[in-house]
C-alpha cells in the first residue's frame, strides 16, 4: 500500500512537471463555459449552445469554425457538463476498426450501466464517406452522441445523413479585443508584464486565432527574458515591449491606427479608380501587413466594380464576387492570390460610373418630380379579373418583334422622354451606346473611345 501512495505522489508530481512544460495555449484551456472567450452568440446569455449544455440535452453537433477559436476546449466542456463518458478520436489517424471498436464499447456501457457516450472526432473532414458512414447507426440509434470538429465547410466535407443528424454550430474568429483578454491571461500565467502597443499588435497578428495569439506571446515573453538575466531568475517581472513582439513574428509593425484605416482603404480606391495597378497593389499590400480584415478589403473591391469600372467591363463585378468568394472558402494566406488578381483586374479595366449615375438620377427625380403611375399596358394581368380593369391593354411583346424591340413607352407619362443611363465610349460599354442609338434612332453618346479595348476599333476619321 506504502509503494501505491509513493506511485501516486510520483504519478502527481511528473503531472504537475508536464503541465508546467506544456504550451501556453494549453496550460491555459479554460475549465467552465464562463472561462471560455468569444462565441458568445453561442455561450452568451440566452445562447442555444449554453442553453442544451445546461439542459444536459444535447445531441449530436458538429463545430465549424477556423483554427482557434476553441471547438476542441467546447468539446470537453461540453463532455464534463454532461452525465455521458467522453471519448476522443482524431480523424487524422483513427481507423473504421477504431470507430467500430468505440461504437462497441459504447453500447456495452449503455446496455450495463445505461450511460451514454460522448465521441468527439476532431477533423472530421478528414473522414472519407465509409468511415463517416461507420458512425451513421450508432449516431442514428443515440449510441453515440457525436461531437465532429472541423475547419472546412461541412455541407462539403460532411456526409448529408451525418449532417443531418447533428446540430451544426459555426464558431466565429475571434476580435482583437478577445485575443487581448486571452494574452492578458497568458503574461499572468508567466508572471510577465506588457506594454499595450505589445500586446495590440500581437492581437491584431493572431487573425482571430487564440492558440496562435498565445504561442506568439510566449515567443516574445522568451525573447524578453533573454535580454533581462534577473527577470529570467525570477528576480523581477518579465516585460514584453513592442520590438519583442515583433520579434516573434518576425515581422516589422506597421502603425494602422483608425485614421490609416480609412487613408490606406481610399488610396486604394482610388488607385484603382485612377487605373494604376502598381499603387492599387501597394496599397492591398499595406492592409495586409497590417492585418486588414481580408473581407473589408473583398466589400470594398465588390463596391468599386460597380461604382467604377459598371458596364465599361462587366466582368469586373464577377471577378470581384470571386474573390471575395475565396476569402470565406480559402481564408488568408492563400486568398491575399485571389485579392490580388481582383485588384489588378479593376485597376486595368475600363472605367465607367454611369450605372452610379444614372440610379443617382433617378432617385432625384423620385424625390423631385411627380411619381406617376404604373402605365396601363405594363401593369400585372395574370390574376382573375386584371383584363377587366385594363391591365395589359396595348402591351406589345418585344420578341414577337424582329431584333427584339418594339418601340414602347416604359416610363410614367409624367416622365416620358427622361434619360438616366448615359454609357461612356469606354470599353464594352461603347458597345452599349452604338446599340441603344440603334435601336431608338438617337445619336450615341459622345465620348472617347478606347480602341484596345473596344472590339470593333476606332470610329473612322
Amino acid at each position: 500500500m506504502a509503494g501505491s501512495g509513493g506511485d501516486d505522489l510520483f504519478a502527481a508530481a511528473a503531472k504537475v512537471r508536464l503541465e508546467a512544460r506544456s504550451p501556453l495555449a494549453a496550460r491555459l484551456r479554460p475549465r467552465s463555459l464562463d472561462e471560455v472567450v468569444g462565441q458568445q452568440h453561442l455561450l452568451g446569455p440566452g445562447g442555444s449552445l449554453r442553453k442544451l449544455v445546461d439542459a444536459d440535452r444535447l445531441s449530436s453537433v458538429i463545430f465549424w469554425g477556423p483554427p482557434g477559436t476553441g471547438k476542441t476546449t467546447l468539446a470537453r466542456l461540453v463532455a464534463e457538463a454532461s452525465s455521458k463518458a467522453f471519448v476522443q478520436l482524431s480523424a487524422v489517424n483513427a481507423s473504421v476498426k477504431d470507430v467500430r471498436t468505440v461504437i462497441a464499447e459504447a453500447e456495452e456501457r449503455l446496455g450495463a450501466h445505461g450511460r451514454g457516450t460522448i465521441l468527439f472526432l476532431d477533423e472530421i473532414h478528414r473522414f472519407n464517406k465509409a468511415q463517416q458512414d461507420a458512425l451513421l447507426p450508432a449516431v442514428e440509434s443515440g449510441v453515440l452522441t457525436l461531437i465532429g470538429a472541423t475547419t472546412e465547410n461541412p455541407f462539403f466535407e460532411v456526409n448529408s445523413p451525418l449532417r443531418s443528424r447533428s446540430t451544426l454550430f459555426r464558431l466565429q474568429p475571434l476580435g482583437e479585443d478577445e485575443v487581448a483578454v486571452l494574452l492578458r491571461r497568458g503574461l499572468a500565467a508567466e508572471r510577465a508584464t506588457a506594454t499595450d502597443e505589445a500586446v495590440a499588435y500581437l492581437a491584431s497578428r493572431a487573425a482571430g486565432d487564440g492558440r496562435q495569439g498565445l504561442t506568439t506571446l510566449e515567443v516574445a515573453v522568451a525573447l524578453a527574458a533573454a535580454e533581462d538575466p534577473e527577470a529570467a531568475d525570477g528576480a523581477r517581472p518579465m516585460h514584453v515591449e513592442l520590438h519583442h513582439a515583433e520579434g516573434a513574428t518576425d515581422l516589422k509593425a506597421l502603425r494602422y491606427g483608425q485614421d490609416d484605416h480609412y487613408d490606406i482603404v481610399s488610396a486604394f480606391i482610388k488607385s484603382i479608380r485612377g487605373s494604376d495597378p502598381d499603387a492599387a497593389l501597394y496599397w492591398l499590400a499595406r492592409m495586409l501587413a497590417a492585418g486588414e480584415d481580408a473581407r473589408f478589403i473583398a466589400r470594398r473591391l465588390v463596391i468599386s466594380a460597380s461604382e467604377d469600372i459598371g458596364m465599361a467591363d462587366p466582368l469586373g463585378i464577377v471577378v470581384a464576387d470571386a474573390a471575395a468568394r475565396a476569402v470565406e472558402f480559402v481564408g488568408l494566406p492563400e486568398a491575399q492570390i485571389s485579392l490580388a488578381q481582383a485588384t489588378v483586374h479593376l485597376a486595368t479595366a475600363p472605367k465607367s460610373n454611369a450605372s452610379y449615375a444614372g440610379l443617382l438620377a433617378a432617385q432625384a427625380d423620385i424625390q423631385s418630380r411627380p411619381a406617376g403611375e404604373v402605365p396601363a399596358h405594363l401593369r400585372d394581368a395574370s390574376y382573375p379579373g386584371a383584363r377587366a380593369l385594363g391591365h395589359g391593354d396595348g402591351y406589345q411583346y418585344p420578341h414577337a418583334h424582329p431584333g427584339g424591340w418594339v418601340d414602347q413607352q416604359y416610363l410614367p407619362p409624367e416622365l416620358a422622354g427622361a434619360r438616366y443611363y448615359e454609357p461612356t465610349g469606354r470599353g464594352y460599354e461603347a458597345q452599349l451606346a452604338r446599340r441603344l442609338a440603334a435601336l431608338t434612332g438617337t445619336d450615341a453618346t459622345p465620348g472617347a473611345t478606347d480602341p484596345a479595348l473596344d472590339e470593333e476599333g476606332p470610329p473612322e476619321p
